[in-house]
């Protein structure tokens, strides 16, 4: 553009006089500090800005200042904690204020300039979506197997407060991510083409075994299932969502014209969840059969009895 050869020739005539350092500061803290002589790209007699290094630096301020905005949500006794908005780089307004700095000298320091991010769901749409529970289901396990009660707890958790809007899929991966240590599952049994194995997060088959009966019973569109290699004791038969992260995922989508809320929790040997919506929705609930409550006769006392349970 002819404005930033301009800008290049202003360069050269104040470069002797013009500052050198620019503090880039978010939240009262120094995050990066530019150097003029790092972005100047010199040309035979006229130097201009670097487009290159500016855009690198774009980047790296955008990841540094960026922050999702957070959906209101429901704590665990059901009242709303409200919304709150995120934050992204203005990179309009970013660019004029380096381009500044590199003509005129100022700011010496710089907030990047910021444009509000507005969460899907306020307060207000969550009080209507709260009203009317059109799907649950539960499921058992042994709470004495840490490592697996540990992993159905986390699932649950990062399950917790989701939404799904008219139209749009859910997918179990993409909610939870990649299930690793460094956040915090533990290793536990598996099945693996149809053999008893350990890996990280085992367990976590429960809670997706578990959406799918709820979100089944509240008539939602299953887009993707896979049943494990062989039975599970948490389900009946051929009711259960076998997930992976580089295999099988469960997927679903909101047939309705409302939004519905996903609730789950896990605790004390059980994890339920419960589907919500508005009061207004017109729901085809399906029939869809009860896990019991016994625990596999066949597996000796003190043991795992979801032995065979990814």
């Amino acid at each position: 553009m002819a404005w930033k050869w301009i800008v290049g020739a202003l360069l050269l005539a104040h470069a002797a006089i013009l500052p050198e350092r620019l503090a880039i500061m978010s939240d009262g803290e120094e995050i990066a500090v530019v150097r003029r002589t790092d972005y100047e790209f010199p040309l035979p007699g006229l130097p201009i800005v670097n487009d290159v290094k500016f855009l690198e630096l774009t980047g790296r301020i955008e990841k540094l200042v960026h922050r999702p905005p957070l959906n209101a949500a429901l704590d665990a006794s059901g009242a709303i904690v409200p919304e709150k908005p995120g934050y992204r780089l203005d990179r309009a307004a970013w660019e004029k204020s380096f381009y500044r700095f590199m003509v005129e000298g100022t700011p010496s320091s710089l907030q990047p300039p910021l444009k509000t991010i507005y969460p899907r769901v306020d307060s207000e749409l969550l009080a209507s979506l709260k009203e009317k529970m059109i799907g649950h289901y539960t499921t058992y396990y042994n709470s004495n197997n840490k490592s697996r009660s540990h992993n159905i707890d986390l699932a649950a958790k990062a399950l917790n407060n989701r939404y799904v809007f008219p139209g749009e899929s859910f997918s179990f991966n993409e909610t939870l991510g990649e299930r690793t240590a460094g956040k915090g599952y533990k290793r536990a049994k598996i099945i693996v083409r149809g053999e008893v194995a350990e890996g990280i997060g085992g367990g976590i088959c429960q809670v997706s075994s578990t959406l799918f009966n709820a979100v089944d019973r509240a008539g939602m569109t299953i887009v993707r299932r896979y049943s494990h290699s062989r039975n599970v004791p948490y389900v009946p038969p051929g009711r259960d969502a076998t997930v992976s992260w580089y295999g099988p995922d469960f997927v679903f989508s909101n047939p309705y014209d409302h939004p519905v809320l996903i609730r789950s929790f896990a605790g004390g040997g059980q994890t339920t969840v419960l589907i919500y919506s508005a009061d207004e929705i017109h729901n085809r609930p399906r029939e869809v059969p009860s896990a019991t409550k016994k625990l596999p006769k066949e597996v000796p006392a003190g043991r795992d009895v979801h032995l065979f349970v990814p």
